[in-house]
């Protein structure tokens, strides 16, 4: 079956699809994606019998009779047939790029566009080559704009997913050590995320670049099509600090742009939805609407008032590039007080003692705040910076009085897989 015959049959099947037989009751076709541990040709049949009219197998041996079918590869069909449903809507496509805060400005953005159009936007951290088909397949055909998150952990990721995407926006928040262990250095960063610029300027697309960003500029040199944004005088768009807590604000043509979010490095991110915001259509006030209307969630920039502390959590995940801008915000808190709990930054190869013993010595570098370091990163530099640090969280939970800590700013950062989240019960 060619891509558009079975799209007809998609669309018939009103956009009902799913990847986890678990879920076949509630869908009427069936991806048999493969994984590094399951292969999903081989639930292709339960998935059927579960209430799936269709079942997409790539193993011959699955396809048993019409109701499945057989293509070369479940993926490659699947991320095919998500282009050819993306073709079918001229609207405005803008994907999201870079090490830092995709996903914040992927929500401040779409909050800000769905104050004056139907939008679509990438769910969770659904943004590899997987999880991007994935919202394409799941965008309503009465869609007027979409905004798409793409991540990257290995070289000709970014690539592939324009491919994908096609879009016709860009943004690439900056640029930061991530996933070392892929891409081994900076060098490598900018050579992977560069690959949207490239995109955009063979077919025309357009970018929005952030003025303050010597490397951001430098990688846009050679686009037609730019807009810029800058919390200084430089962009075509401008933004200003007017207040850090309990909610950053941010000016924007004469008008305060009042957030939910916490962290100095945000205010780009509010700058990028508006500059967008502005580009695509929307005046000022709808783009104050939005940005009030997004509340942080899934521990990303979200500050919090205890009985006793106020915390700052953003332990969503964590690198060295990040973790500096937190720790730079943090530092321009007025308050003797202070108590940084900083968690391991992960993937970051042969880079990993060099980068979290420079982190530790950035933070040690605030006299008015106390510093515990978790993870086993962190821990291993005991022995040379004699640092207040824990092997795990657990180990930090059975240990460290919490109790005894109030009228602290508490700053809470980490990757994922540390689990920092774990210490806000105690909080």
């Amino acid at each position: 079956m060619d891509i558009a015959s079975f799209y007809r049959r998609f669309i018939q099947c009103g956009q009902k699809f799913t990847t986890d037989s678990r879920k076949a009751g509630e869908a009427r076709i069936f991806f048999a994606l493969k994984g590094a541990n399951f292969d999903g040709n081989a639930y292709a049949a339960s998935a059927v019998d579960a209430g799936c009219e269709l079942a997409v197998v790539d193993d011959a041996k699955a396809a048993v009779d019409e109701r499945f079918v057989l293509v070369d590869d479940v993926l490659s069909f699947m991320q095919e047939l998500a282009t050819f449903h993306r073709r079918q809507l001229n609207i405005p496509v803008i994907a999201v790029a870079g090490s830092n805060g995709k996903t914040t400005t992927k929500e401040l953005l779409g909050a800000v566009l769905e104050c004056a159009y139907r939008v679509h936007i990438t769910q969770g951290n659904f943004n590899n080559l997987i999880g991007t088909p994935i919202t394409l397949l799941e965008m309503p055909l009465d869609t007027e704009c979409a905004v798409i998150e793409i991540g990257t952990n290995q070289f000709g990721e970014i690539k592939r997913l324009c491919e994908i995407v096609e879009p016709t926006h860009g943004i690439i928040t900056n640029i930061g050590k991530e996933h070392l262990e892929g891409f081994g250095d900076i060098e490598g960063v900018i050579r992977e995320e560069s690959e949207l610029y490239l995109y955009l300027q063979e077919h025309q697309g357009r970018a929005y670049v952030n003025a303050d960003d010597s490397i951001l500029i430098n990688m846009a040199r050679r686009l037609q099509r730019v807009k810029t944004y800058s919390m200084g005088p430089d962009g075509d768009v401008t933004g200003t600090i007017r207040q850090r807590f309990p909610g950053l604000e941010v000016e924007v043509n004469d008008v305060v742009l009042k957030s939910n979010l916490s962290g100095d490095y945000n205010a780009e991110n509010i700058l990028t939805a508006a500059t967008i915001g502005l580009d695509i259509g929307l005046n000022i006030n709808q783009i104050a609407r939005g940005i009030s209307n997004y509340t942080p969630s899934n521990n990303r920039s979200q500050y919090m008032e205890t009985d006793r502390n106020h915390v700052i959590m953003d332990a969503y995940n964590a690198n060295p590039t990040s973790m500096a801008k937190a720790l730079e915000s943090f530092r321009n808190i007025d308050s003797s007080k202070k108590l940084l709990l900083l968690g391991d930054m992960l993937e970051m190869g042969d880079h990993a003692a060099a980068e979290h013993r420079d982190l530790a010595d950035l933070a040690l570098a605030m006299p008015e705040a106390k510093c515990v370091f978790i993870g086993e990163e962190f821990h291993k530099l005991n022995g040379d910076l004699n640092l207040k640090s824990y092997a795990d969280v657990d180990a930090f939970l059975a240990d460290y009085p919490l109790g005894d800590i109030k009228d602290h700013w508490i700053l809470i950062k980490g990757s994922r897989g540390v689990r920092m989240e774990k210490i806000l019960d105690s909080l």
